[in-house]
């Protein structure tokens, strides 16, 4: 939004953001909406311009610009929004925190332990997918009396990954995995909630069928202690219209 006043609007810019993610949670891909009125007699900006210039202001965040699309008046960043997929990265074999390459750190959730029981995740994940009462994997806010906790969960997938320039340490017998989900919305904090119940099984603490379990019980007290995945590990990756 700083970046935008500086080039001039006659009316002060509000940029319309398709997602709010927490804080430590990064973004591969977010999508906006801002409407920019120059002075009389100047052009309209091009997409190029748009791109070239806001860039140039966003020089000292860790922001970028990569494309920018004329809307209708009618288009809303979060509105028009028909899903939103979000990555959450894994890194399985680290003993302890320091064991993690310093390129990957605050990159991914390293869960100290062995390996995880991969089709033990992928046959719980399965009790996610479509519509269901979110309650229990949601944490409480303050919109959470004027929020549904109904949501539907279009695609869940666990597959391997790779890391930053992991072919020079696979002598470390590190291994990445990712979990994908893609839902119309999320409630507060649910993806991280998810991932953590996912672990949780694929650590043994957990059967996949406690993960039904928990939906039945529509309570977010019913979660279980320190199982949420902290949010370094979650990348919203895109959002599609």
């Amino acid at each position: 939004q700083k970046a935008a006043q500086n080039l001039k609007p006659v009316v002060p810019i509000k940029f319309h953001i398709s997602s709010r993610t927490d804080s430590g949670v990064h973004a591969l891909s977010n999508s906006a909406h801002l409407d920019i009125q120059r002075a009389p007699g100047k052009p309209a900006f091009n997409e190029k311009e748009l791109v070239y210039s806001l860039n140039y202001h966003l020089k000292p965040e860790p922001i970028r610009i990569l494309n920018a699309h004329r809307v209708t008046s009618s288009f809303h960043a979060r509105f028009s929004a028909l899903s939103r997929t979000y990555v959450y990265r894994l890194l399985i074999g680290c003993a302890h925190y320091s064991e993690i390459p310093v390129f990957e750190r605050d990159l991914c959730w390293a869960p100290v332990g062995g390996c995880l029981n991969v089709p033990a995740m992928r046959d719980a994940a399965q009790f996610l997918l479509g519509t269901h009462d979110f309650s229990t994997f949601r944490s409480l806010n303050s919109e959470t009396p004027f929020q549904s906790p109904v949501r539907t969960i279009l695609q869940v997938d666990i597959r391997p990954s790779s890391g930053f320039l992991s072919h020079h340490y696979e002598h470390r017998g590190l291994e990445f995995w990712e979990l994908k989900f893609r839902s119309r919305s999320f409630l507060y904090r649910q993806v991280r909630r998810m991932v953590g119940a996912l672990v949780a099984v694929g650590q043994g603490r957990l059967t996949p069928h406690h993960i039904k379990e928990l939906l039945e019980r529509k309570d977010s007290r019913a979660f279980p202690p320190n199982a949420m995945a902290p949010p370094s590990g979650l990348f919203l990756k895109s959002v599609e219209y």
